[in-house]
């Protein structure tokens, strides 16, 4: 893991100073052109360059040429901006149209998503107590052309900052305390320069981010450069910022990256499947998008709590499917949402939505009894429900329930004499009335309606 520092760049060397001070490194020798001294320390290496870092395009190559390689670069350097805003910053490099400041347009560099997550959230640990905003950014300035994963970490934004020994020591530590931890990458798309929800959903949940585009830049994007985007992040996934974009972009990135075979995240389907293990997750959108296409996933956090578990070295159980009478399910959500809601949430399962928001009568569970007898408990749920509202008939034998009702029928209330107006509505209420001294009662008028329902439960491996 190379640390590069830039002989100028005054928040550079502030970095390279504390991490000097921090930790025992071992000077070594080394023949290379842009190279000033190089330092070693355990899986640390320190290098201090000739130039500014953000047009060292190759630099990653070069360095190997010298023996210098690596698996992660991270340029230590400043952040610099009109509001003078005190910042710690983290971020991929890369242009879309244009290479105002280093690298070539058009071009991204490899990212470093896990390590990026890492340092953000060491910054976050780290600056607690201080006056430093910590954020991503999204792609900006060169290097473009590294092979080598690589990330920005900054101080910005003045003179003041980026010589603070504080937060010299906030970066460097951040930096030596680098864990890459293995969650999903989203490529995200949408938003300000500093990609504030984008920001927020690293922080808050397991995901990590590669390259990020800002609103203002996704014109910019073609079907070549989002390819790239999600081959230079390693990505999994996609993230919009829907609210920051029209319908327009919305629906063209989202064509170009389904085309490419990604799926497209809301941030609800990301805040869901926190603290899932990433191959369960992959299995259970794959099975998602076979039955329900267009729905999304819930994930109880009974599950979640099984799959810690059932997880173990980077293996996890299957995804098992069952389904019950999607009739049956129908009538029960018409009568009782919120019970429904309640039992399955209350369940060690997932479980399905379609687009408009009803349920769909998929269960999931990582275990085939599980997944059956869930099934089958809220089949049961759903007759329960319906007995509070119907009369019902159950025929075992051919698995169908009968929902019965009692139905006003028009045609036998004009048989009495009985015209539409004001006596059709006290008879469909339920409501004696006297026609000509006749005396009607609602049952003289009512037909028995019996609905039929399958509901014999179907077990798919």
């Amino acid at each position: 893991m190379t640390i590069i520092i830039s002989n100028e760049d005054p928040a550079s060397q502030n970095i390279g100073d504390m991490l000097q001070q921090i930790r025992d490194w071992k000077s070594i020798e080394v023949d290379c052109e842009k190279v000033i001294a190089a330092f070693e320390f355990k899986r640390f290496r320190l290098v201090e360059i000739d130039g500014l870092h953000i047009y060292q395009d190759g630099l990653d190559r070069q360095l190997e040429a010298c023996g210098l390689d690596s698996d992660i670069i991270i340029f230590a350097s400043r952040h610099r901006s009109k509001d003078r805003r005190q910042i710690l910053t983290v971020h991929p490099t890369g242009n879309t149209k244009e290479a105002k400041f280093g690298g070539h347009p058009m071009e991204l560099a490899a990212a470093a998503p896990q390590a990026m997550r890492s340092i953000f959230l060491n910054l976050k640990t780290l600056a607690k107590n201080e006056d430093f905003e910590v954020t991503l950014e999204s792609t900006h300035h060169g290097p473009s052309d590294l092979e080598t994963p690589s990330l920005f970490v900054e101080i910005g934004s003045s003179e003041q900052e980026w010589v603070d020994p504080v937060a010299g020591g906030i970066v460097a530590n951040a930096i030596l305390m680098i864990d890459n931890e293995n969650v999903p990458v989203a490529v995200g798309l949408g938003g300000n320069h500093y990609a504030p929800r984008q920001t927020k959903l690293i922080e808050e949940t397991g995901v990590a981010f590669g390259h990020i585009f800002p609103t203002y830049k996704l014109d910019d994007l073609d079907e070549t450069l989002v390819r790239q985007a999600f081959d230079r992040s390693c990505g999994d996934i996609a993230y919009l910022d829907r609210k920051s974009m029209n319908a327009r972009q919305r629906n063209r990135l989202t064509e170009i990256i389904e085309g490419l075979g990604y799926d497209v995240l809301r941030e609800s389907d990301i805040r869901e499947m926190d603290g899932v293990p990433w191959q369960f997750c992959l299995e259970l959108r794959k099975k998602m998008n076979d039955i329900c296409p267009q729905g999304r996933t819930r994930i109880t956090e009974s599950i979640k709590s099984d799959l810690k578990t059932a997880c173990k070295s980077c293996v996890c159980p299957k995804v098992k499917v069952a389904t019950i009478s999607p009739e049956l399910l129908r009538e029960a959500e018409k009568v009782d949402r919120t019970k429904l809601r309640n039992f399955l949430d209350t369940h060690s399962i997932a479980y399905l939505e379609h687009r408009d928001g009803s349920f769909s009568h998929t269960i999931i569970g990582i275990d085939d009894d599980c997944a059956r007898l869930v099934a089958e408990e809220l089949t049961n749920e759903c007759i329960n429900i319906l007995k509070e509202h119907y009369d019902i008939r159950y025929e075992k034998d051919e698995g169908i329930l009968f929902l019965i009702t009692s139905k006003f029928n028009p045609a036998l209330a004009r048989e009495l004499g009985i015209i539409s107006g004001p006596l059709f509505g006290a008879l469909a209420r339920g409501e004696t009335v006297t026609v000509d001294d006749m005396t009607v009662k609602p049952e003289m008028v009512y037909e028995i309606v019996e609905k039929p329902i399958r509901v014999k439960n179907i077990y798919i491996d």
